[in-house]
């Protein structure tokens, strides 16, 4: 099959579409058309009519990329018909009627809960003093603070929306395992990318890995392009 050129990245909760930078600048430079949604992080409704927005005006097949929630995001607006393939980055994969909340209900044994604070007005936050540690390990520090010091308040309906139709059940998919999240732990990442019969890609970083090693996230998201088995 011919390389599919044009890439939709979808952000995750607690940050925006500008972490994408480095992969952005990675995928450019290798000839693909990519565009960044910015979705509102409100509601899942809200962040799936965003990136259908996106996807509506693509002239050619896509190749839709979610981080963390962003997985959420495009399991359900991955059944529109320009979408060809999924690429999940340490995401969630909710089955129908799941949610991230849902899904979160169930934490792993052995490893510690993100340090998600106590909503407030509907919305929550990270603790500011555990998030670089929590979710960007491996981000240099100053960056890794300034994402602590910015953060998108992420919407409680966003949290509690539940999926209509899994994407990856009629789409291939692709998923990068990343062994040192904190955020969504390995066995849990490894649990949905083998329910959604992913070709899986296991590499070490943090829940930031899109930022902290853009290359290894761009590479996935090309070999998806491509079509071929990671």
């Amino acid at each position: 099959m011919p390389r599919i050129n044009n890439i939709v990245l979808v952000h995750g909760g607690f940050v925006d579409g500008s972490g994408w930078a480095g992969v952005y600048e990675i995928l450019k430079k290798d000839g693909f058309n990519v565009s960044i949604v910015q979705n509102p992080t409100i509601s899942l409704s809200a962040d799936v009519a965003a990136t259908r927005l996106i996807l509506d005006v693509q002239d050619s097949p896509v190749v839709l990329v979610g981080h963390s929630y962003g997985g959420a995001v495009i399991t359900e607006a991955g059944t529109h018909p320009n979408v060809a393939s999924l690429a999940y980055i340490t995401a969630f994969a909710p089955d129908r009627g799941e949610s991230v909340n849902s899904l979160l209900a169930h934490p792993v044994p052995g490893y510690p809960p993100p340090p998600i604070l106590p909503p407030r007005g509907g919305y929550l936050f990270l603790d500011r003093e555990k998030m670089p540690s929590a979710f960007a390990g491996d981000v240099d520090a100053k960056t890794a603070e300034l994402m602590a010091a910015a953060q998108v308040p992420w919407g409680l309906e966003a949290l509690q929306g539940a999926i209509t139709e899994p994407a990856w059940r009629v789409k291939p998919s692709w998923y990068l395992l990343v062994t040192d999240d904190k955020m969504i732990p390995l066995p849990a990442q490894r649990q949905m990318a083998t329910r959604a019969g992913a070709t899986v890609v296991e590499v070490p970083g943090s829940h930031a890995i899109y930022v902290s090693n853009p290359r290894v996230v761009a590479k996935i998201i090309e070999t998806a392009a491509e079509g071929v088995p990671a």
